[in-house]
């Protein structure tokens, strides 16, 4: 077979691919295949996605013949989920490949014993002689059971967690999930059950406090199945432990637990392949310059490698274990102290080991080049506007939400009502329902797992919608939930018009209240940044919450009307159905605008 007398290549394509893809794969340049496109009535950009048939169209016309890849849509969603550091070793020799020690994270509710356990696992399985010897907290160790190494990450909470999760970085093979036996399943364990579910982290629950007077065991496994950890003596798949972290009960069936969980998963490493793995967290001493705790999760980290971690880089000139003992040598899951970076890197971060300190320079400057593309560049978290569309590209296969209520009875039927809609073609999968407002935990998670959050009779805090705002993360709020339900609804089958977005214009700060009849009372402001514009409305905050919003019933400057007030002047404005300022109070000015989706979104 030919094409103008040159003889058809064979290639293959996946099930969807983006122009730019296309263009590698066919040695053709992009505005040649969009040209291409425009030709055959389809209007495209560089990032696009094309279904098989349309790319084997195009791919015909530049001498190509294009058969389907098998299975490849789905190899392609199950490997997005996957860590960078996981990927490097699926692509490693499999004879190679040895079993190495799990890593474990603490999590659970503030004051359920997270760090009574750690310490006391930690000094168990320590050496008499060298419990003395630990000489520097690292924020990982290792401990020893029945001849078998684990690693335990020291982290302070879920908010770590999933800080090292939004870059892509999770260390940990699976999470101990801390509940205290007198205290029962509490807002925070909810939480940190969400994030480890949405990091698709396996659970074990050691129910801690056992020793307690009012320990209630029984209490505390229906409320696991509650929210979905059902007891592995209830006939689920969550192992659950009871211990005593105090009392140093129950710690050798905890560790037989990981193990035995371990020993379930495909947890292996090469020591002699590509050094990668996680920055657990780092810092200046004044007397040893950057230190930076590494957890090696791929190949064997040497004393003399040249260490790069985001935009830090340097020649590692020591080594240290967790007790303080300096080493040479960390093979895989092993967390080690490092001395010789030239920067902080950031906590969660990778890092990889490079040829040279010239190639590491090289990377940073060509990391820093392009980290300011990166920071406009379309966020992970999908809109509810845009679904249909990039389920269509492929790109999306489920609807992530986090649903908080005002009230337990109003989240029940909403979070039902949301799982009957998820029979179409795609899924619903609510990472988090709770009661109460928007927080910037909620908004975290969001970012972490690229969701959606939904809201009834809540507002958003002041923190939350700025990070919101930032992290690219759509905040829908609703009031009735036949509305809600019906926008999700319309979503999933691509019919949602766009929502209205606010714009934040600028904020004043309330210095003097007046009282003028008829009207009520009115603020006399300065506005600290942006305008305050007459046709807006005002969100009024006091110390970090927003307790009033109505529009601008009026806005004067001295005694005249005016339509808008710049920074650094002075105003005075009334909100209407609002007038119970207090000195001190910020008034946020915003508008409200039709946001439209954006349309490169792949």
């Amino acid at each position: 077979m030919s094409n103008n007398g040159q003889s058809v290549k064979q290639i293959e394509l996946p099930a969807t691919i983006t122009i730019r893809d296309l263009a590698k794969v066919i040695d053709a340049s992009p505005i040649d295949i969009i040209k291409k496109l425009m030709a055959n009535g389809v209007m495209a950009n560089i990032n696009q996605q094309i279904d098989f048939d349309t790319a084997a169209i195009v791919a015909s016309e530049m001498g190509y013949e294009a058969t389907l890849e098998a299975d490849k849509t789905e190899k392609k969603e199950d490997f997005g989920e996957i860590p960078l550091w996981r990927r490097i070793i699926m692509q490693e020799d499999p004879a190679q490949l040895v079993r190495r020690p799990p890593v474990v994270t603490i999590l659970g509710h503030v004051d359920h014993g997270k760090t009574t356990l750690l310490d006391a696992i930690r000094h168990t399985n320590v050496a008499e002689g060298e419990a003395g010897g630990i000489t520097q907290h690292i924020g990982a160790y290792q401990v020893e059971h029945n001849g078998r190494l684990i690693t335990f990450l020291d982290t302070p909470g879920h908010a770590a967690f999933t800080a090292m999760r939004a870059r892509g970085a999770q260390g940990a093979d699976l999470v101990v999930l801390v509940v205290a036996a007198d205290d029962g399943v509490m807002p925070q364990t909810k939480e940190a059950a969400a994030h480890a579910k949405a990091a698709h982290v396996p659970i074990l629950v050691a129910i801690n406090k056992i020793d307690k007077p009012n320990a209630d065991i029984g209490r505390v496994k229906q409320q696991l199945a509650e929210i979905g950890l059902v007891p592995d003596d209830w006939d689920g798949d969550t192992i659950v432990v009871p211990i005593s972290a105090k009392q140093k009960k129950g710690l050798d069936d905890l560790l037989e637990a990981i193990l035995l969980i371990a020993d379930n998963m495909e947890i292996h490493a090469n020591p002699k392949g590509k050094v990668i793995g996680t920055v657990i967290e780092a810092k200046i001493d004044r007397a040893k310059g950057v230190l930076a705790t590494l957890l090696v999760q791929n190949g064997t980290l040497e004393v003399g490698d040249v260490v790069l971690a985001g935009v830090a880089y340097g020649r590692i000139k020591a080594m240290f274990d967790f007790t303080g003992k300096k080493v040479r040598k960390a093979p895989p899951s092993t967390p080690v102290s490092v001395m010789g970076l030239n920067d902080v890197p950031q906590a969660g971060e990778m890092f990889e080991v490079v040829e040279s300190e010239r190639d590491a320079r090289n990377i940073v400057m060509e990391r820093m080049q392009t980290s300011k593309q990166a920071e406009t560049a379309a966020k992970k978290a999908v809109t509810l506007e845009q679904l249909f569309d990039r389920f269509k590209s492929g790109d999306v296969r489920e609807l992530r939400l986090i649903v908080k209520a005002d009230v337990q009875g109003s989240l029940e039927p909403i979070v039902n009502s949301l799982k009957e809609l998820s029979k179409g073609e795609i899924a619903v999968n609510i990472l988090h329902a709770e009661t109460g407002n928007i927080s910037e935990n909620d908004v975290m998670l969001a970012s972490a797992s690229g969701a959606v959050i939904i809201g009834f009779n809540v507002q958003a805090d002041v923190a939350a919608r700025h990070m919101a705002e930032s992290e690219g993360i759509s905040i829908r709020l609703y009031d009735i939930i036949y509305r809600l339900t019906e926008d999700v609804e319309k979503a999933l089958k691509g019919m949602l018009e766009p929502e209205e977005k606010e714009k934040i214009l600028g904020h004043a700060e309330v210095r003097a209240i007046f009282r003028i009849s008829k009207v009520g009372n009115v603020a006399g402001c300065y506005v600290r940044d942006g305008e305050i514009r007459r046709n807006a409305r005002i969100r009024v905050v006091r110390n970090g919450e927003v307790i009033g919003e109505g529009a601008v019933s009026s806005l004067k400057h001295l005694t005249e009307d005016v339509r808008e007030i710049k920074q650094g002047f002075e105003c005075g404005i009334a909100v209407k159905g609002f007038d119970a300022f207090q000195v001190g109070d910020i008034l946020e000015c915003f508008v409200l605008e039709k946001a439209q989706p954006s349309k490169d979104v792949f």
